[in-house]
């Protein structure tokens, strides 16, 4: 019989894991940070697909943008029938496709939405005044 010796690991597995672990939480928050600061968008990310976004859940990639909460990337998720868990890595090239598409279509900023629509904000139907509702009533 053959004896194969095996190389004996550098600590225990627990301490790996855990070394593992903080170096993948390091580099998600710093990706998160340049995200934030608008040094990298989150469509080249999802395209890219960059290690330490593998594991990461599409929604807390969405959220560490600018102005965008929990509401408005549910909203964002829905249009394309998309869970907020999703991670980025099980993502086919379809959905990064079209997921890239969208976000670079969405004006990420106020000013950004103003560039491209001048015209001045119109109140939304739903929101309709008592007096306009009641004048349209009574036609």
């Amino acid at each position: 019989m053959n004896a194969t010796a095996s190389v004996a690991p550098a600590g225990p597995q627990y301490m790996r894991a855990l070394e593992r672990a903080n170096k993948v939480r390091l580099a998600r928050a710093e990706l998160k940070r340049r995200v934030a600061l608008g040094e990298i968008g989150v469509a080249a990310v999802i395209l890219d697909c960059p290690w330490e976004a593998q594991s990461m859940a599409v929604a807390d990639l969405l959220m560490s943008q600018r102005r965008w909460g929990q509401t408005r990337c549910r909203k964002f998720l829905a249009q394309i029938s998309m869970s907020e868990k999703k991670t980025v890595g099980s993502m086919t090239d379809r959905q990064r496709r079209t997921l890239a598409a969208m976000l670079t279509a969405v004006p990420q900023s106020r000013d950004q939405a103003i560039e491209l629509d001048p015209r001045p904000y119109q109140t939304p139907p739903r929101y309709v005044t008592r007096e306009r509702r009641a004048m349209a009533l009574s036609r």
